[in-house]
């Protein structure tokens, strides 16, 4: 179980007490969408993502260090994908509106990178963002990513189909950092 504390951040799993705390930035217009997913509608929504997508993938909560208020998340997403041909794992983040522009997510994903290619032996991390969402292009930036590839996919959640650019950072990579 990862736990990990940066400068202004504590990253811990989610637990159901975290429902409201999602909640509260989830169902935020702004927050989801650009991402690929709905506004949470639900507090009740909110506990079920906790349950079956956040806890089984060991994605953290991301919890504001001088308020203790869970502003968003981040963490791996998807554990058996090899989208570059080698051993990988996806990480994926979300922040709370109000939180945004404020170099959090990528301090919590740079621990989050530290600590796969430290602690866990991982040998590449990647992620994706939707064409357009340049604040999710400028947190793989600032964490040493480079950009691999792109390809159209369906949005299922949404309904639709949108441009994926793919960023990848391999362990090499980020020891020559």
């Amino acid at each position: 179980m990862m736990y990990l504390e940066t400068e202004r951040l504590i990253l811990r799993p989610f637990t159901e007490e975290d429902a409201d705390g999602l909640y509260a930035y989830a169902s935020h217009p702004e927050v989801g969408p650009p991402a690929g997913w709905k506004p949470h509608d639900s507090a009740e929504e909110s506990l079920r993502v906790i349950r079956e997508i956040f806890q089984p993938a060991n994605s953290l909560a991301v919890v504001r260090k001088s308020d203790g208020r869970l502003i968003g998340s981040a963490g791996f997403v998807d554990r058996h994908r090899t989208e570059l041909g080698t051993p990988s794992e996806e990480i994926g983040y979300s922040l709370a509106r109000e939180c945004w522009g404020q170099g959090l997510i990528p301090e919590a994903v740079a621990a989050i990178i530290r600590h796969a290619f430290t602690q866990m032996d991982y040998q590449a991390l990647w992620a994706a963002y939707y064409d357009g969402n340049r604040k999710s292009k400028r947190v793989m930036q600032k964490c040493g990513m480079t950009y691999r590839l792109s390809r159209v996919e369906p949005v299922a959640q949404l309904g639709e189909t949108r441009l994926a650019h793919y960023f990848a950072i391999t362990r090499r990579e980020w020891e020559r950092t």
